[in-house]
């Protein structure tokens, strides 16, 4: 299966990457940063440009079956201005099955009925800016026909797998505190392969 990586070198995305072409598959990766991309990503096949671009887009899309974006919001609008072109042009190119990686802040409240998290007492953190960001992503995907996952993981340190994920559909599991970008990649692979948890936010933690 050829699978086309939007955000290539992005903290999941690398691992996701290398999990995917250790399994077999071909990679087709949109970067920003060549050389970064050619020394983390070695095997894949990689596309220089900006996910805020339409032709770039097409060009990571082109002769792929099935899409991974691993963006992340940059402090920026780059996740709403970038995912309505990838869904348009994934409809262009008659492409169905997307997996992204969201925010934990955005799935249900388990106490506030109607809330995010972001939104409820469940949340820490004062900025809400990139959870946001992710809200409107999965607002945008319910209009779409795509068959989309959003797996969302709670805290995210940098590290491999170590297994045990724990995962719940639009909810945190219980006394979820982190989960790390290696076991967020293979659960997020491991959904796009199997098409697992369709038009569904999926929470993951350990």
């Amino acid at each position: 299966m050829k699978i086309a990586v939007i955000g290539g070198t992005g903290r999941v995305s690398t691992h996701f990457i290398r999990h995917a072409l250790s399994r077999g598959h071909e990679i087709k990766a949109l970067v920003r940063n060549i050389h970064k991309a050619e020394e983390m990503l070695e095997g894949a096949e990689l596309v220089l440009g900006d996910a805020k671009n339409q032709e770039d887009i097409r060009k990571t899309l082109t002769d792929c079956e099935v899409v991974f974006c691993g963006l992340s919001t940059d402090k920026s609008d780059t996740l709403t201005t970038a995912v309505p072109l990838l869904t348009d042009e994934m409809e262009r190119q008659s492409l169905k099955r997307l997996v992204t990686i969201g925010t934990a802040g955005i799935l249900d409240s388990r106490f506030e009925d109607g809330k995010y998290r972001f939104e409820s007492s469940e949340s820490k953190r004062s900025k809400t800016f990139a959870a946001e960001e992710h809200a409107g992503v999965y607002q945008h995907l319910q209009k779409t026909t795509l068959e989309w996952t959003i797996v969302c993981p709670t805290y995210l340190p940098e590290g491999d797998v170590q297994g045990g994920v724990r995962f719940e559909l639009d909810r945190l599991p219980e006394d979820g505190k982190k989960v790390t970008t290696g076991d967020t990649a293979v659960f997020a692979y491991q959904t796009l392969i199997n098409d697992q948890f369709l038009q569904k936010r999926v929470g993951i933690c350990y």
